[in-house]
């Protein structure tokens, strides 16, 4: 099996230019969870430039200690540019979170594209707390929407209201329900993460442990 994690590109956002970057517990719990099943993991961004990380301050969580100091990180840090890569060839794509989605990845043409036949060719697709912003504005060839109908939960309204609300240029939670999402919040900063299918959704940092055990025991069936 070969996972694909797509990661910004982006390192500030908002008018108070805020630094960010992918939140390191959501790229390294998940990546623990495809390490242990033993699949390939490769990394890519938008632009091909070295990714950010946030929240170094929780180095110290085992996993992601173990993300840093490993392999991981390394490959992180030369993620391929998405647009060289041919996503057909993994099994699955998961976007992890961070502020910095909500920098570049809510419109990314490119991104929207492999999200889209991803999906439709019966892969699966994960993402966590506001990576979800890369399911927004994703087509199908039917011309719906991919989050249509479909039970998901991403980086809550409340939530935001108590970390980044001054910063983001619009509410996650609401723009995924605008597009016809079955949205599901659970408490703040509670883990939840749901698989739809093949689609699986996190909520926050504490679930994206989940939303990697869940895409691992998808590909596993």
């Amino acid at each position: 099996m070969k996972i694909l994690i797509i990661v910004s590109n982006a390192n500030a956002i908002g008018t108070h230019n805020r630094r960010t970057g992918t939140f390191l517990p959501e790229v390294a719990h998940p990546y623990a969870e495809f390490e242990k099943a033993g699949y390939q993991v490769d990394f890519a961004s938008l632009t091909g430039d070295t990714p950010y990380l946030d929240a170094l301050n929780e180095a110290a969580d085992p996993a992601n200690l173990r993300f840093l100091t490993g392999k991981a990180w390394a490959d992180m840090q030369h993620a391929k540019k998405l647009s060289t890569l041919d996503v057909s060839a993994y099994d699955a794509v998961f976007v992890p979170g961070g502020l910095a989605p909500m920098v570049d990845m809510p419109e990314a043409p490119l991104l929207k594209k492999v999200i889209a036949e991803t999906y439709e060719r019966g892969a699966v697709v994960g993402a966590v707390c506001h990576g979800p912003v890369s399911l927004l504005n994703v087509k199908l060839s039917d011309g719906s929407y991919l989050v249509n109908g479909r039970q998901i939960t991403s980086f809550t309204t409340e939530e935001e209201d108590n970390y980044a609300r001054a910063d983001v240029p619009f509410d996650l939670q609401t723009a995924l329900t605008s597009q016809g999402a079955v949205f599901h919040a659970a408490a703040p900063w509670s883990a939840n993460s749901i698989a739809d299918g093949r689609l699986v959704t996190g909520q926050n940092p504490a679930s994206a442990k989940g939303v990697g055990e869940k895409i691992v025991a998808i590909l596993g069936k």
